[in-house]
């Protein structure tokens, strides 16, 4: 398996401190609203990488925090008159729900930040007493400067890190990137003692903590969003490697942003997608392969033709299986081989997709009993290990069979994206041309090649 790592910049072989077991740590969300498909993407993302890992090792342990003490929770919850956990409970139900709904896999491990503050307070003591951190008005700092490698995850130089993001200059810092591991808090907001006075953690330490309590000092694999490398997992490096003198992670593992119909989410747009809302347009499932139709280092373009093109490829799979809902098949069936080698390759789910559409017409196509049980099995390992296809077919249908309402089709988009499929294909750039017909296909339409070149035209939908 090789996974592209954020630290070294290529794509690397899976490194694991012991061969029988893999240790992955997703950064989760701070639950102070609901989720919307930023926060989804990543869940969905690394949901794959655990299905996957947990088919090639004997041993995974998947976890993924809840920051549930954060200032935006203490401002929520100031607001509405209650405590924090009443806003925190709430909204770790919320997402619990979503996800389930978007088919992602419980984790092994769900630590909280409330749940792990003696773990952040040792951590905080260590870095004291070794150099790298120091006190100073009622605050404890992480010292930069005492970590030469600091900037190596995000390639950043000490002036591009002033101007980047949540790096905060006050004057009790001996340096402006110093960060923060402890603050004191007010009597109004919420506070635990330390040998520092009453406070509350700062953002980075947590993660650090939690991870040195539930998987050691070195982990395999750490995951998060594209905007976390700085200054969050920058941070965490340096915590982890003064705290305990050891690699911190080996492969470091980030999914790309999510915009709306070609412009970034934010309140001001009003364009702020959340998981409930999109669940009330189409099913979870759909929504799901709506997420990983683009490969998760690329931005995902979220618009209602993608999601629509989800609804007709699994009409399209669910239709098929239908066909053969009563044929019994072996329990313990192998996934194909290429679906395996694509995802094995740094979550190629284009590939993986382009591959389970032939296994569909493979299954359509069989001529008899035997020959359908063993397609059917293969092609229901195939997708179990991207989430699909695994529901009732019936079920399933009904759901994904109500109407939704088409654009129109954004033919210069489409016309440039087969010429630039054309051009691969002469170059034999097979894996790029792939990956641009699925791109096509999510915009609706299908894709016929011919000697003079490829030629498209909509999609028609599948019969049940």
């Amino acid at each position: 398996m090789q996974l592209y790592n954020t630290l070294t910049r290529q794509k690397e072989p899976l490194r694991t401190e012991r061969p029988d077991r893999v240790t992955l740590y997703v950064c989760g969300p701070t639950v102070y609203n609901f989720a919307h498909i930023g926060n989804a993407r990543p869940a969905v993302v690394f949901d794959v990488l655990a299905r996957l890992l947990r088919q090639a090792y004997p041993r995974v342990v998947y976890a993924r925090n809840f920051t549930d003490v954060d200032d935006k929770i203490n401002d929520a919850a100031s607001a509405a008159g209650v405590p924090i956990d009443t806003i925190t409970t709430r909204y770790i139900d919320a997402y619990h729900q979503d996800m389930q709904a978007l088919g992602v896999l419980p984790p092994d491990l769900e630590p909280r930040v409330t749940e792990h503050i003696p773990d952040i307070v040792e951590l905080i003591a260590t870095l004291i007493e070794r150099g790298y951190a120091y006190e100073a008005e009622g605050h404890v700092l992480f010292h930069v400067a005492s970590y030469p490698d600091y900037g190596q995850l995000s390639g950043r130089r000490p002036e591009d890190m002033l101007a980047g993001a949540r790096v905060e200059v006050a004057p009790y810092k001996c340096d402006p990137l110093d960060f923060v591991l402890w603050k004191p808090s007010s009597s109004e907001q919420p506070g635990w003692d330390s040998p520092w006075g009453r406070g509350r953690p700062g953002w980075h330490v947590e993660c650090t903590a939690m991870i040195g309590r539930h998987l050691g000092h070195t982990i395999d694999i750490h995951g998060g969003g594209q905007d976390l490398i700085f200054p969050h997992h920058e941070n965490e490096i340096a915590q982890g490697t003064c705290a305990h003198g050891t690699r911190y992670c080996h492969t470091w593992v980030h999914n790309s942003f999510v915009t709306v119909d070609g412009q970034k989410m934010s309140k001001s747009l009003g364009n702020v997608l959340l998981v409930r809302d999109l669940l009330e347009q189409a099913p979870g499932e759909a929504v799901r392969l709506a997420l990983l139709s683009t490969h998760y280092r690329r931005p995902l373009d979220w618009n209602a033709q993608r999601l629509e093109n989800a609804r007709r490829t699994l009409v399209r799979g669910y239709a098929a299986l239908a066909r053969v809902e009563t044929l019994p098949i072996a329990q313990d069936s192998e996934p194909d081989a290429e679906v395996v080698a694509a995802l094995h390759n740094d979550l190629n789910v284009s590939m993986a997709l382009t591959r389970l559409r032939r296994l569909v017409d493979e299954l359509a196509q069989a001529q008899d009993d035997s020959a359908r049980a063993q397609a059917k099995a293969r092609l229901l390992a195939s997708a179990r290990l991207l989430g699909l296809l695994q529901q009732p077919p019936a079920l399933a249908l009904q759901a994904l069979r109500t109407e939704q309402k088409r654009e129109p089709l954004p033919t210069a988009r489409i016309d440039a994206l087969v010429a630039e499929r054309n051009r691969a294909r002469e170059a034999r750039d097979f894996a790029r041309a792939d990956a641009l017909r699925s791109e096509l296909e999510g915009l609706g339409v299908s894709i016929r090649d011919t000697r003079q070149g490829a030629v498209w035209e909509p999609a028609e939908e599948p019969e049940s």
